[in-house]
């Protein structure tokens, strides 16, 4: 090992033994208040925030006292409390003394949404989970955990204490997670492709949603949601797994997904008029970015386009940029590369990234037509450093009736990182403001 290597490998020991004990200070302080509760922790690269939401939904609506910690909202029970969180689990700090408040309004089960930095920066020590949930393990945060071996552990800490896991079959990295649990730890896996508990297959696509079949024990169950995506099949049997592990009856659980309406941020809706549609969602990793954009694929009307507008965080894994180029101008028909939370990074320099994993034999790019243009190539994409401007310019320049436009990495955020600022932002501000003044 190099000299500068083992400095900074000592450097983030000597932090993560900092964070560990401010983590046990707080913990201490509040009076422990998680082995109080039956906390279930929900980890994985794409899918977490849904899952949870879908849990809290479930328990809520059985009639259980449950209280919910995510990336986008916290909820006590039926009110929803500002945490002033961005995109990640919080500090002992403020988690602690909020999970103590949970615990003093008497509430039984927590839902919380926990990340791999979360995890390894010990910020959920004392939460005493009983269940621990996985979504999926992909290319994502590598700049911190620098390879997936690595990430994959991070993760695994949620799974020390458990007395249940719910584990995704389909997932490369199945294996590795059955394998670390102790003995007697109740297992649910779940899956779309192979033999499981919770096996969903009969997967049916409709404006509206889609429909599939759920078998469990040799009984099958029939699933109508409003979400869309094979991915979300996989999250609502992620989020079945654990109403089972707690009793609900299959009759109110196909209740309850029948009617949740989906979460801030995630394949959200902000216009669906005249065949037109304009979409948010915070897909920011090769593997989210992919099933958004093979989910609307199965959406659009024969001869329309699929338009999307995303960038790459600063300062970030670099290594995902060329990925999500490829995936984007293999999967969209427009492409509009442009800035997400650049950081002190320079935007133009992270767009040249991403543009290196473009196909230079299938993808044409384009300078800024005009609306009137026909745009004959089979895949296209321009470079918009501005996102406010590549927003309304998919929409303007693009976008015709009967095409789909997604916006894509920012979801619910509410703010755009350049340098040291957090500059307001919603993607579906300025998309809402555009299309009220645009004639379709």
């Amino acid at each position: 090992m190099k000299t500068w290597q083992l400095r900074e490998l000592l450097a983030r020991r000597n932090k993560n033994f900092r964070h560990f004990f401010s983590s046990l200070n707080e913990v201490i302080l509040n009076g422990y208040p998680a082995r109080k509760l039956f906390v279930i922790g929900v980890t994985g690269t794409d899918g977490k925030t849904t899952v949870c939401h879908l849990i809290y939904d479930l328990l809520k609506k059985s009639g259980k006292k449950v209280a919910l910690i995510s990336t986008v909202s916290a909820y006590i029970g039926n009110k929803k409390i500002d945490t002033g969180f961005h995109v990640t689990t919080p500090d002992a700090k403020l988690l602690q003394p909020l999970i103590a408040k949970i615990k003093k309004r008497g509430i039984k089960y927590l839902v919380l949404e926990t990340t791999s930095h979360g995890l390894d920066q010990y910020r959920v020590l004392g939460c005493n989970f009983k269940i621990g949930v996985l979504t999926n393990i992909t290319h994502e945060h590598l700049d911190y955990h620098k390879n997936l071996e690595k990430y994959k552990k991070a993760k695994a800490k949620l799974f020390r204490g458990v007395d249940y896991a719910v584990l995704n079959k389909d997932d490369n990295s199945f294996g590795f997670f059955k394998k670390l649990l102790k003995k007697g730890v109740n297992t649910v896996d779940y899956s779309i492709k192979k033999h499981a508990k919770l096996k969903a297959s009969k997967i049916k696509f409709g404006s509206n949603g889609m429909e599939f079949v759920v078998t469990e024990n040799k009984k099958n169950i029939l699933i109508s949601t409003q979400l869309l995506g094979e991915y979300n099949a996989s999250n609502i049997l992620a989020a079945c797994g654990v109403a089972r592990i707690l009793n609900l009856d299959w009759e109110k659980i196909t209740a309850v997904l029948k009617n949740f309406r989906g979460v801030k941020g995630r394949m959200e809706v902000i216009i669906h008029k005249g065949g037109f549609n304009v979409i948010v969602d915070f897909a920011h990793t090769p593997n989210a970015l992919e099933n958004a954009l093979e989910t609307l694929n199965t959406h659009k009307a024969k001869g329309k386009k699929l338009i999307v507008v995303f960038g790459c965080a600063g300062e970030r894994d670099y290594l995902k940029r060329p990925l999500m180029g490829e995936i984007s101008t293999r999967l969209a028909d427009v492409s509009v590369f442009t800035a997400e939370d650049p950081r002190h990074e320079e935007v133009n320099k992270i767009i040249e990234e991403m543009v290196m994993g473009v196909s230079k034999k299938k993808v044409t790019e384009i300078n800024k037509p005009s609306r009137k243009d026909k745009l004959n190539y089979e895949h296209v994409f321009i470079r918009e450093p501005d996102r406010r401007k590549a927003i309304t310019y998919a929409i303007k320049q693009f976008a015709k009736r009967g095409d789909i436009v997604l916006i894509a990495g920012k979801g619910h955020e509410k703010s755009l990182a350049y340098g040291n600022e957090e500059i307001p932002w919603s993607d579906q501000e300025v998309a809402r403001k555009y299309l009220k003044s645009h004639i379709f």
